[in-house]
């Protein structure tokens, strides 16, 4: 059962887990990306992503705060319309997670070349990879303790090197290249904000550990919402910084590197590539959490494999499904399968988001679910809010997508009714 696990993580080990799963690597590629589309005015950008983000993670909060097993979307989709939508829903957002896994794994790769070229390529790639996937998997089987110790530790060590070049850039700045500018087109104002919503995910990861988490009905909406802001403020600090001290930003292909360069010379700029590095170890600590527990979730309630249910009588950890997630996430990282599948991903989240906003009016209709610590005003209006924005940003998505994600839920229908045989 759920409660086996080790109730370790507090709220600040929350909060940290949160920026963690946010701040990845898209922060270090998506200054040059949206000053292209935007110019100054992707400020602004920046601001109205964080709103929209935040209207969904203002419905997670309040879903989550009447939850403390581990499941995150798979249980508030159970509770509120059943064992079906419940599965799709975890299929989902583990097929999500695990792609992005991959794909964030095998960016860290391409960072690591900047030191040797040999560690993304051919055996050096492979031992790299053994070394990061075999790490990661090796601290989430010795114990959720280590997991968080890990977490804290690499936030730090991702949170520094930002703080730094925020701190120096702030005092180097061109203050003319933020002159204000045109009102930009409604269609490139879209993109960018569709853009940076690809870097304001990952925080959905954390609420799947509410079986791990001293008091998850109270602390993961204060880790949600104040790692929201946080994050904001610094993706807003690092754009400005960015627009200011480097004068062809929109073509730059490593903008925080580029422009750490302009003023701190070549050590900034290797300052900034390690911090990229260890950025990404962040995300995959958080990630892996997700693509672990999500599997041991839905075996508790018998959707998948009992023994993904297995937890280890010593680190009090979900073992085989930790061994199985690594083996997993190393497989697709070493194969080229993982630049299809990673399609999916960022559609897929946006489902699992929609789901968990339409959940919430449901759950506070349904007697038997424990009542929220935290409560949205306003009935419907956030939830509707919410929902209407994750449309409009599914709307932009490709044919290609679409399609990828209708054979994902078919796939897992199909999965649910073969185990559902009588």
């Amino acid at each position: 059962m759920s409660r086996e696990l080790l109730r370790a993580i507090g709220r600040w080990d929350l909060l940290a887990l949160v920026i963690n799963g946010i701040v990845g690597a898209g922060i270090f590629g998506l200054p040059a990306k949206v000053h292209a589309l935007l110019g100054v005015n992707g400020l602004w950008a920046i601001v109205a992503c964080a709103v929209i983000i935040g209207l969904v993670v203002l419905c997670f909060a309040e879903v989550a705060s009447r939850f403390d097993q581990t499941g995150g979307p798979f249980l508030y989709a159970s509770a509120a319309f059943g064992p079906l939508m419940g599965f799709l829903t975890g299929w989902i957002l583990l097929a999500a997670r695990l792609t992005g896994c991959c794909a964030i794994c095998s960016l860290l790769l391409e960072y690591a070349a900047f030191f040797s070229p040999a560690l993304n390529r051919g055996a050096g790639r492979v031992v790299a990879a053994v070394f990061i996937v075999g790490t990661l998997t090796l601290v989430h089987f010795l114990g959720i303790k280590r997991a968080v110790l890990f977490g804290n530790v690499v936030t730090i060590g991702k949170l520094l090197p930002l703080l730094i070049f925020v701190a120096f850039g702030l005092a180097h700045m061109d203050l003319a290249r933020l002159s204000p500018a045109a009102a930009p087109a409604n269609a490139h104002f879209a993109q960018a904000v569709l853009l940076l919503g690809f870097a304001f995910v990952g925080w959905e990861s954390v609420v799947v550990t509410a079986g791990e988490t001293q008091n998850p009905q109270r602390d993961l909406p204060f880790a949600l919402l104040a790692g929201l802001c946080a994050v904001a403020l610094l993706y807003l600090l690092i754009q400005l910084v960015c627009i200011g001290t480097v004068p062809e930003l929109s073509t730059s292909e490593r903008p925080i590197v580029d422009a750490a360069a302009t003023f701190l010379g070549p050590a900034g700029a290797t300052l900034i590539t390690v911090g990229a590095m260890i950025s990404m170890v962040g995300t995959l600590n958080v990630t892996m959490l997700t693509v672990s527990r999500v599997p041991y979730a839905m075996a508790l309630a018998g959707e998948l494999p009992r023994v993904l249910g297995s937890v280890h009588p010593r680190y009090r950890t979900p073992h085989v499904a930790v061994v199985l997630s690594g083996i997993l996430v190393l497989a697709l990282t070493l194969s080229s399968t993982f630049v299809y599948l990673l399609t999916v991903s960022t559609i897929s989240r946006l489902m699992v988001f929609a789901v968990t906003c339409a959940a919430l009016p449901k759950l506070r209709k349904i007697a038997t679910v424990p009542e929220a610590r935290f409560v949205l005003p306003g009935g419907w209006v956030v939830p509707g809010a919410a929902l209407a924005m994750i449309a409009w940003l599914l709307a932009s998505s490709s044919w290609i997508e679409s399609r990828d994600v209708t054979i994902l839920i078919l796939l897992g229908s199909v999965v649910y009714a073969a185990g559902h045989r009588t």
